[in-house]
C-alpha cells in the first residue's frame, strides 16, 4: 500500500473560541412556533466570497401559510412550480422521475438558465428516469437526472432526461467549466439488485447538451456511496463526500485530476483518489467544540479505489488508520477552502458522539480542518428537526440549509453572523392527517443573477422558482 502527505506529518494542533461566546445563541425565531439557536461568528465562513457583505436584518418575516397547501414563504415572496414528479417531461420521453435531489443552475444565453436536477431513485421507485439511447449507463438503473431549461423570465422552455440508468443519484456539485458532476450514492456490483453494471460512480453532465457528455463513469473518482463534491477553482482538485450511516462510516476525499481544470470530459483521463486522515481524530463527531482546528492534516492515497474486494472505508491505510464521519453530505467550494457537512452523528449507532450536524472547512493552503459550526444537542445551536443536508451560499450573505429530519421540513437562512430564519416550509402532507408527515428539501441553489432560488421538495418530487425582495 502506498501512502502518501502533503507534506512531512505534523502533529494535531486544536485552538479554541472563549466558550463563553462560542456557544451563546445569537439568534430565535418563533416564526413557526419552533425554537431555533445557532452559535458562533460566519465572518469566517464567508470571507473572500461574494456573500461577505453585512446583512443588518435577521430574516425576511414570519412564514405565511400557504392557501394551495404547498409551500410557505415570508411575505412579499412567491413560487412558481416547475416540474412535479409525474407530470410528461416537455422531450415527450416519458414523465417526470421521482424523488427529486441534488440540484445547480447554470447560465446559458439570452438570459437563460439551465437547471441539473438529480433524482435519487433505487431499484424500487415507481418513477424511474426514462431510457434515452446514448444516455443510458445501465438499464436496469432507475435513477439519473433530468435539465430544465427557463427563459430569461423563469418560464419552462424545455425539460429532458440528461444521465438515465444510474442509481441514487443523491447530490454533486457543478464544476468550473460549467458542468454537473452527478454522484451515485450506491455501491451495488453487477448482480446485485438487478443490476447489470456496477454503481457508485460519479458521471459528468453537460446541461446544455447531454450527448456531449454521454453516460460515462468516472472510475478513477473512486466508488463508494457517493453523495456531494465541490471543485477547487485554482487548482482543479475535486473534494468528494462519502454518505454512510452504518459503521464503518465515510471519508471525506480528495482527487487529483491528471488534467486539473481541463474542461468538459477531463475527468475521464483518471487521477489519484485520496482520503483525509486528521492525526489524533479517528471519528470528527468527537470534536464538539465550534472553532476547534487542527493542523497538519494529511491525504493519504486509497489503495484500490474501485473497491473490487473492499469497500474503501474498510480498505488498509495503514497503522495510523484514517479519520471517518457518520453521514457525510453536502460540501462546496466557498472562498480559499472547501467545506462540507456531517448531517448527524449517534452514538447509539456507532458514532463516537451525538450532534445534530456539523459544518467543517478546510484550508488546503495551511492543510488546517476546522469545525465551523455544530447543531445541538449538547450545545446551543438547534433546529427543530435534525440534520442539515444540502447547503448553498446564499447571495444575501449567509448560507441556505435544507433540513432533513423529523416532523415539518424547512429550508433555513443563515446569516453571516449567525442569524438563523426560517425561509420556506414544506406543506405537502405524504403521511396521514392523523399521522402527518412532510417530505425533505434538498437541491436549494440560486440563479446566476442571484434573483431566484430554486429548490427542491423531495417527495412529492416538486421543483420551485422562489422569487421576492431578496437583499444583496
Amino acid at each position: 500500500m502506498s501512502e502518501t502527505t502533503t507534506s512531512a506529518s505534523e502533529p494535531a494542533s486544536a485552538s479554541t473560541a472563549d466558550t463563553s461566546t462560542r456557544r451563546q445563541i445569537l439568534a430565535r425565531t418563533g416564526a413557526l412556533g419552533v425554537s431555533i439557536a445557532f452559535a458562533g461568528n460566519l465572518s469566517e465562513l464567508f470571507a473572500g466570497t461574494a456573500a461577505a457583505q453585512p446583512l443588518g436584518h435577521t430574516g425576511y418575516g414570519p412564514l405565511v401559510p400557504d392557501p394551495k397547501g404547498l409551500l410557505d414563504l415570508p411575505e412579499g415572496f412567491r413560487y412558481r412550480v416547475l416540474s412535479r414528479e409525474g407530470d410528461p417531461l416537455r422531450s415527450g420521453e416519458g414523465t417526470v422521475p421521482s424523488n427529486h435531489d441534488g440540484m445547480s443552475a447554470f447560465a446559458g444565453r439570452n438570459g437563460r438558465v439551465h437547471l441539473v436536477r438529480n433524482h435519487e431513485n433505487r431499484n424500487t421507485a415507481t418513477l424511474a428516469v426514462p431510457t434515452v439511447k446514448g444516455l443510458t449507463y445501465d438499464p436496469a438503473g432507475k435513477g439519473g437526472c433530468t435539465t430544465l431549461t427557463l427563459d430569461s423570465r423563469g418560464r419552462v422552455l424545455s425539460e429532458r432526461v440528461a444521465i438515465a440508468g444510474t442509481a441514487v443519484n443523491c447530490a454533486g456539485g457543478p464544476t468550473p467549466w460549467g458542468t454537473w458532476l452527478t454522484c451515485e450514492e450506491n455501491e451495488d456490483k453487477a448482480g446485485t439488485n438487478g443490476y447489470t453494471k456496477d454503481h457508485g460512480f460519479i458521471f459528468e453532465v453537460d446541461p446544455v447538451d447531454p450527448h456531449r457528455s454521454g453516460a460515462v463513469p468516472l472510475t478513477a473518482m473512486g466508488r463508494f456511496q457517493h453523495e456531494a463534491i465541490a471543485v477547487d477553482p485554482k487548482r482543479g482538485i475535486v473534494y468528494e463526500t462519502e454518505d454512510a450511516f452504518l459503521k464503518p462510516f465515510g471519508l471525506f476525499y480528495r482527487f487529483l485530476p491528471e488534467k486539473p481544470l481541463g474542461g468538459p470530459g477531463s475527468l475521464r483521463e483518471g487521477g489519484r483518489l485520496q482520503a483525509m486522515r486528521v492525526p489524533g481524530v479517528p471519528d470528527l463527531s468527537s470534536i464538539q467544540d465550534t472553532g476547534a482546528c487542527f493542523g497538519g492534516v494529511e491525504w493519504v492515497d486509497v489503495p484500490d479505489p474501485l473497491a473490487a474486494e473492499t469497500p474503501i472505508r474498510l480498505q488498509d491505510f495503514g497503522p495510523k488508520g484514517i479519520t471517518h464521519a457518520q453521514k457525510l453530505e453536502g460540501c462546496y467550494w466557498g472562498g480559499r477552502s472547501v467545506y462540507f457537512v456531517s448531517s448527524f452523528a449517534r452514538s447509539a449507532e456507532g458514532s463516537a458522539a451525538d450532534h445534530f450536524g456539523q459544518i467543517w472547512r478546510y484550508d488546503p493552503s495551511e492543510r488546517r480542518l476546522t469545525l465551523v459550526i455544530v447543531f445541538g444537542p449538547d450545545t446551543d445551536i438547534q433546529l427543530p428537526g435534525e440534520s442539515p443536508d444540502n447547503i448553498c451560499l446564499a447571495p444575501s450573505g449567509g448560507l441556505m440549509v435544507c433540513e432533513d429530519g423529523n416532523g415539518a421540513q424547512h429550508v433555513y437562512g443563515v446569516t453571516r453572523r449567525g442569524e438563523v430564519y426560517a425561509m420556506a416550509r414544506n406543506r405537502q402532507n405524504i403521511g396521514t392527517p392523523e399521522e402527518p408527515e412532510w417530505g425533505e428539501f434538498a437541491g436549494v441553489t440560486f440563479s446566476p443573477d442571484g434573483g431566484t432560488m430554486y429548490v427542491n421538495c423531495y417527495t412529492p418530487g416538486t421543483t420551485f422558482a422562489v422569487t421576492g425582495p431578496w437583499r444583496k
